[in-house]
C-alpha cells in the first residue's frame, strides 16, 4: 500500500502565501489603476449606461454579486448576471445596446466569455474586463481594461485573484459615485486587510473538522461573500456547502437547519444585519453550530470576529480574507492539500 503524500504545513501552502499577500495586491492595484478607474468612471458619469450586465463563471461570478449589490445599492443602476452560454450554446442575441457590460476572469481565456463579450461589443454595449492576465484574449476583446495585478497565482483556488476582483469593483464604484467616504475607505482598505487576515477563527477551523455539509449564509453586499465561502468548502475541504441569502434560505431550506447541523454566517453593518442575526439566533435555539461574523449585537453562539471596515462596503473584503485562512487549515485538517483539488485545474476553459 502505497503511504499518503505528506501535506505541507498550513502556512507553507500556496493558497496561504497567495491568499496573505492580498493587502499588498490591492495597495498597488489601486495606485496603478488610479487612472483608469478614474477616466472610466469620468465617461460613465458623463454618459451613463442604460444598464449594467455581468457575465463570469466560478469565483469571479461571485465578485458579480458583490457588483450586483454594489452598483443597485450605491449607483442605481440595474445590474443582472448574463449566463454564458445565452451567446455561447443558444447562440441568442442580446438587446444590449447602450449597456455596461462587466467581464471578468482570472485568466481571460475561456471560451464562452470570450464569444459573450463579443458579441456584447457587437450589440453596441461598452465592455469592460476586470482580468488577471493584462495581454489575454479578454483583454483584447474590451473597451476598457482593468488588470487586477494580482501576478500569478498558482494554487488552484483563487483567492487573491478574487479579493482583487472586489476590490476593483469598490474603487470603480467609488469613483463612478465620486463619493468622499467610499473613496476615503479605499486608502484604509490594505491595512484592514491585513487585520483581517490576523483575525483567529480557528474555532470555525476546529468545529468542521467532522462535517459533511453547511449552509453559508449572507445578504445584500454579504452574499458574494457566502458564494465564495461555500465554494471554497466544495473544491479545498471536500465538504459540501451551499450558499443562501439569508431571506432566501427561509423559503424552504431552513426545515434542514436542526440540532448540531452547522451554519456559517456573515453579517454585514447595515440595513441587513439584525435580520440575519436574528435568523442565527433562530438557528442556534434548534440546537444548530452557528458560527457568525459580526462586530455588533450579542448572539448566543460561537462569535467570529469581524474586523471593523473602513466603510460597510468593504466588509465582505475583510470577511473573505479572514475566511480563507481558517479554511486553508481547514482543508489540511481533513486531510486536503487545498493547493491542488481532485479533479480540477487552475483555468477552466468551457464552451
Amino acid at each position: 500500500m502505497s503511504a499518503l503524500p505528506k501535506l505541507p504545513r498550513p502556512q507553507d501552502t500556496l493558497m496561504f502565501n497567495e491568499a496573505g499577500s492580498t493587502a499588498d495586491v490591492v495597495a498597488a492595484q489601486y495606485a496603478r489603476n488610479e487612472a483608469t478607474i478614474a477616466r472610466l468612471a469620468a465617461e460613465l458619469r458623463a454618459h451613463p449606461p442604460a444598464f449594467v450586465a455581468t457575465c463570469a463563471r466560478g469565483s469571479s461570478d461571485h465578485a458579480c454579486t458583490y457588483a450586483k449589490y454594489l452598483f443597485e445599492t450605491q449607483l442605481g443602476f440595474v445590474t443582472a448576471s448574463i449566463s454564458p452560454s445565452v451567446s455561447s450554446v443558444y447562440e441568442a442575441k442580446q438587446r444590449l445596446r447602450g449597456a455596461l457590460y462587466l467581464t471578468i476572469s482570472q485568466s481571460g481565456k475561456s471560451p464562452d466569455l470570450l464569444q459573450n463579450a463579443k458579441a456584447a461589443r457587437e450589440a453596441g454595449a461598452r465592455v469592460v474586463a476586470l482580468v488577471n492576465v493584462e495581454d489575454s484574449p479578454l483583454a483584447e476583446l474590451a473597451d476598457v481594461v482593468i488588470p487586477l495585478h494580482a501576478g500569478p497565482e498558482k494554487s488552484v483556488a483563487a483567492t487573491k485573484s478574487y479579493l482583487a476582483s472586489l476590490a476593483a469593483i469598490l474603487q470603480l464604484t467609488a469613483h463612478w459615485k465620486d463619493d468622499a467616504a467610499l473613496r476615503d475607505a479605499l486608502v484604509h482598505l490594505p491595512v484592514s486587510l491585513r487585520a483581517a487576515w490576523q483575525a483567529d477563527w480557528s474555532a470555525l477551523t476546529d468545529g468542521l473538522v467532522d462535517a459533511h455539509n453547511l449552509f453559508v449564509l449572507g445578504r445584500g453586499l454579504g452574499l458574494a461573500a457566502a458564494q465564495e465561502a461555500a465554494l471554497k468548502f466544495k473544491e479545498t475541504c471536500g465538504l459540501h456547502a451551499e450558499a443562501y441569502s439569508s431571506a432566501e434560505v427561509k423559503h424552504g431550506p431552513m426545515a434542514l437547519v436542526g440540532k448540531d447541523f452547522p451554519v456559517l454566517a456573515f453579517a454585514q453593518p447595515d440595513e441587513t444585519e439584525a435580520g440575519l442575526v436574528a435568523l442565527a439566533q433562530e438557528f442556534r435555539s434548534r440546537g444548530a453550530k452557528v458560527w457568525l461574523a459580526s462586530a455588533h449585537g450579542s448572539f448566543n453562539g460561537e462569535c467570529l470576529p469581524q474586523v471593523p471596515a473602513p466603510h460597510a462596503a468593504a466588509t465582505p473584503l475583510l470577511n473573505v480574507q479572514s475566511f480563507y485562512r481558517a479554511i486553508n487549515a481547514l482543508a489540511l485538517r481533513r486531510g486536503h492539500n487545498p493547493d491542488v483539488p481532485p479533479h480540477l485545474n487552475k483555468v477552466t476553459e468551457t464552451v
